[in-house]
């Protein structure tokens, strides 16, 4: 029997989406000592991803009040310091399934960490829905309530409204696929009737995703879509969620054009101005009528200076 066509994908966003595993662990480890938690090497806070983090953290502690405290701790660390960078090319591949498919995401992580990474990286409409971990903690709920929910149908395409041009592609099970990097996601969404594919570059290694249950575990962001799409993959992202293509140099970007954009970013650099505007060259008219633009002027000095060398 055929795999029907995928309608929903939920993505994790740590390990995921973003490498996380130096940024996440930097940030628990100062738990870890504040509350006397006893994790001490990053691969004991790896292994707290196997099950539900909160839940693992909880049996870290004395009682449910200093399990209350460590958490909302954690959470606190995470929405004011934690900036991990977005995986090298997942950012091409939420976009281009964003163009065929409603796009959810579901972290362990604070939903003010959540706007962050996505505004910051230009993908928060790309996303219709989201569930962050300070206000939905458990996965196995949450994905149990995308399923219920009958407006979860609805996606963004990379635009600021839902749909409404009529878009609709109610979610059920078969078509409601999981990304993640660890293991006890594999396992909650599968308790939850949902596909799951894994990602190697996160928490868990290929093996233990494929143990836990994943239906495919992704080398390279570019197979996530090659996996749900198929053929489809190859297909251009469509309407907003269109890649822009990179604009072509103009006649007036001759390799004189080039030398002086790098001395300015140069200098840019020296005085500590970085963030100063490199612009394009100018065009202007000779007394004779000619158009020319300042290359010629600066080809002119180049000159000067060489013979007097």
């Amino acid at each position: 029997m055929s795999t029907p066509p995928v309608r929903a994908v939920i993505f994790d966003l740590d390990g995921t989406l973003v490498q996380t595993r130096i940024a996440s662990w930097e940030i628990f480890e100062q738990i870890s000592k504040r509350f006397e938690l006893g994790v001490d090497r990053p691969e004991q806070y790896f292994d707290l991803f196997r099950g539900n983090v909160f839940e693992s953290i909880r049996s870290l502690c004395r009682d449910d009040a200093h399990a209350a405290q460590a958490k909302e701790a954690f959470l606190e660390l995470l929405r004011n310091e934690y900036t991990p960078p977005l995986v090298p090319g997942v950012s091409d591949v939420v976009r281009r399934l964003a163009s065929d498919c409603t796009l959810a995401v579901m972290s362990s992580n604070a939903m003010q960490v959540l706007r962050r990474v996505l505004v910051t990286n230009d993908l928060a409409f790309c996303f219709a829905h989201v569930f962050g971990g300070d206000v939905a903690p458990d996965k196995r709920a949450a994905i149990a309530a995308f399923l219920a929910d009958s407006g979860s149908g609805f996606g963004r395409r990379c635009s600021a409204d839902y749909d409404e041009g009529g878009r609709r592609q109610d979610p059920d099970r078969s078509s409601t696929v999981l990304v993640t990097d660890t293991a006890g996601d594999v396992r909650d969404a599968l308790a939850a009737g949902i596909r799951v594919v894994g990602v190697a570059w996160g928490m868990h290694s290929v093996e233990e995703l494929t143990a836990a249950g994943a239906e495919f575990v992704a080398l390279w962001p570019q197979e996530i879509a090659a996996h749900l799409l198929g053929d489809a993959a190859a297909r251009p992202p469509e309407g907003a969620c269109a890649i822009p293509a990179p604009v072509p140099a103009t006649a007036g970007e001759d390799t004189a054009g080039q030398v002086r954009a790098a001395a300015a970013a140069r200098r840019a650099r020296r005085t500590g101005s970085v963030d100063a505007p490199v612009t394009a060259p100018t065009r202007s008219t000779s007394p004779a009528g000619r158009t020319g633009s300042s290359d010629d002027e600066l080809l002119a000095a180049i000159r000067v200076v060489c013979r007097r060398g």
